[in-house]
């Protein structure tokens, strides 16, 4: 059984699709062990509550400086153990101390098609915002393992969506998570928990075989 930690900054629509998920089948063999947010008025908490997860808001304005708060964020996590850290729209960036010790085991959802608007200063709408001023015909979505840069870790999967004529930022970032996100991060997840899925010289590659506890 793969046991993974979910961290959402928002509303959570990337969790829910993940719960979801889990409850209809379409991810088996993992475990949600808690949901973590650095907002304690994300609708994501409130998601996790609703489904018997522990909840925990741990934010970076709790803490005396950064080095502190990525101390105790990386803390908690190794209490926590898990076998996967999934990044489901987290506007935290990730302790190089917690990517080194979950190397391979920390995946993320960017709303376009990396290396296409992504980096520092790309998320959430603004990501659409771009995309639309840029003029690009296709946009979408990518998971991809973590590592110490922003976003440049190992792409698992993407998928292409359509740019409308009459596209606003809004209209579009529903689109792509409708159409991507809530598509590929609970697919990324059932392939990680079956092994289906292994990263070998910085690339992601298609094995088969059944997930084992380490």
């Amino acid at each position: 059984m793969l046991r993974a930690v979910v961290c959402v900054s928002g509303g959570g629509t990337n969790l829910q699709a993940i719960l979801d998920a889990i409850d209809n089948q379409k991810i088996t063999n993992t475990e949600i062990l808690a949901v973590i947010s650095n907002n304690a008025g994300a609708k994501a908490l409130t998601r996790a509550q609703n489904h018997g997860i522990p909840d925990i808001c741990m934010s970076p304005k709790e803490y005396p400086d950064r080095e502190s708060f990525n101390r105790a964020f990386t803390e908690k996590m190794c209490d926590l153990n898990p076998d996967l850290i999934v990044l489901a729209g987290f506007l935290v960036k990730i302790p190089e101390e917690m990517v080194a010790k979950f190397s391979n085991r920390i995946i993320n959802i960017h709303p376009s098609l990396i290396p296409s608007f992504c980096g520092v200063g790309y998320y959430g709408l603004k990501v659409h915002e771009k995309a639309l001023e840029r003029g690009v015909k296709v946009t979408g979505a990518t998971v991809h393992f973590v590592n110490e840069g922003m976003d440049e870790g190992p792409i698992i999967a993407q998928k292409a969506v359509a740019v409308e004529e009459d596209d606003t930022p809004e209209i579009l970032q529903h689109r792509v998570m409708e159409q991507a996100e809530w598509v590929l991060l609970p697919q990324a997840i059932d392939d990680i928990a079956n092994g289906r899925i292994e990263v070998k010289n910085n690339k992601v590659r298609r094995v088969r075989k059944a997930w084992t506890n380490r």
